[in-house]
């Protein structure tokens, strides 16, 4: 499994339009609601702001990773936004955010929700990489870039 093959262009969205954390998390959840693999919405959000609760997804380097390990959805579910502007996060190295991962693993799946969380803060952790995706005119250019990041990286 490679987040590559988890993202499709209906859950990139660029340019994303929110003043708050609370607006960012809610529009990311809103892009993966009619997602076949998630099968209820709202106890996702209800998971995804639990989580954040205990601990801010603010993971530095301006990349914010709200995320839970759910009932609400049957397989691994990945969203991604670039935002607009920066955004406070709540950040553990108190940076701002401008670009965001929404991940929800089945509560049976912890080693590949850790493993996904892992690769997601590798892939985008890297300076260029973060920069090239915050560049990105397009959808597809973002998923060329993913595909182009993993394809040397092991199946999860």
């Amino acid at each position: 499994m490679k987040l590559e093959a988890l993202l499709s262009e209906k859950y990139v969205a660029l340019d994303l339009e929110a003043e708050t954390k609370s607006q960012v998390i809610e529009r990311m959840l809103a892009l993966v609601a009619g997602s076949a693999l998630v099968t209820d919405p709202a106890r996702l959000s209800e998971d995804v702001w639990k989580r954040e609760r205990e601990m801010s997804t603010g993971i530095g380097k301006n990349i914010g990773l709200p995320h839970a390990k759910t009932a609400a959805v049957t397989s691994p579910v990945v969203a991604m936004a670039t935002l607009r502007d920066e955004i406070e996060f709540d950040s553990i190295d108190g940076q701002p955010v401008r670009l965001v991962f929404l991940l929800a693993t089945p509560d049976s799946m912890l080693a590949e929700h850790l493993k996904l969380l892992g690769r997601i803060t590798r892939i985008a952790g890297r300076d260029e990489v973060r920069q090239k995706i915050l560049q990105a005119s397009t959808t597809l250019e973002v998923l060329e870039l993913m595909r182009d990041e993993e394809k040397d990286l092991p199946q999860i």
